[in-house]
This record gives C-alpha cells, sequence and structure tokens, in this order.
C-alpha cells in the first residue's frame, strides 16, 4: 500500500505490491497522528474494497481511497472525516455495491460509535483516569 500525504488535512491510499510506503510532496509535509487517525480509515475501506473486488473477479490496479478530515474550530481534535473512492475502471451499476462494502471497515464503524477510551499509569495503584470529553 502506498500512502500520499496530500496536505496537512489530507491523505490518498492506493493498492501496491511490496512494502507500504509513505510519501509526501514536500519535505515540510509531515506524517502526523492524524494522518494515522486517517490511514487507519483509509486503509481499513481500501482492505475491504479489494477483498470485495477480488471475490467479484474486479480489477483495482486504478482503486485510490482519498481521506480528508476537518478539524473542530478552537479544539485539537477532527471533528469531520471525509473518504472519496477514485476507481474509474468500476461500472456505474456497481457503485452503490462498492460503498456500501466501503461502509463496513471496522475502523469506519468504530469511529462512528467511538469506544471509551481510558488512560492509566503503569505499574502505578491509581484509579484510571476517563478522558474528558
Amino acid at each position: 500500500m502506498k500512502i500520499t500525504l496530500t496536505g496537512e488535512e489530507s491523505l490518498r491510499l492506493e493498492p501496491t505490491s511490496g512494502q507500504l510506503t509513505i510519501e509526501a510532496p514536500t519535505p515540510d509535509v509531515q506524517y502526523s497522528p492524524f494522518h494515522m487517525l486517517g490511514s487507519a480509515l483509509g486503509g481499513c475501506t481500501l482492505f475491504v474494497l479489494q477483498s470485495w473486488a477480488s471475490n467479484k473477479n474486479l480489477g483495482v490496479n486504478d482503486l485510490k481511497v482519498d481521506v480528508s478530515w476537518d478539524f473542530v474550530e478552537g479544539q485539537h481534535r477532527v471533528g469531520s472525516m471525509k473518504v472519496q473512492l477514485v476507481w474509474p475502471s468500476l461500472s456505474a451499476e456497481l457503485w452503490p455495491r462498492a460503498i456500501r462494502v466501503a461502509n463496513l471497515c471496522g475502523i469506519h464503524n468504530t469511529l462512528t460509535h467511538p469506544p471509551r477510551i481510558t488512560v492509566e499509569a503503569a505499574g502505578v495503584e491509581s484509579p484510571p483516569i476517563e478522558a474528558s470529553s
């Protein structure tokens, strides 16, 4: 899989053979934790689509998954994320199914129904501290 950082708040994932690569258009664009979050969502989406395509004998050489996000104003957290599928060889009649499959991604479902998160000190007897909402 190839991940290309397309901006501070966006990236593109493409299927490739071989090792995972991460590329940036310029040295000043750094792979941030928010890029990691986008990569998890996009990578999961790409994997479920590749699996579905394999079962349907569809090619994925031209499949790309673009992920972008916006921040909540005044807060250091993501407020919304957008996944856009680019797949020129996919027929118009298969797009509704492909979008349904993309929505089956486990990371998508985790972000839609977020888990409870706790932070604990390792090896220290203290009560867990829950993240504030």
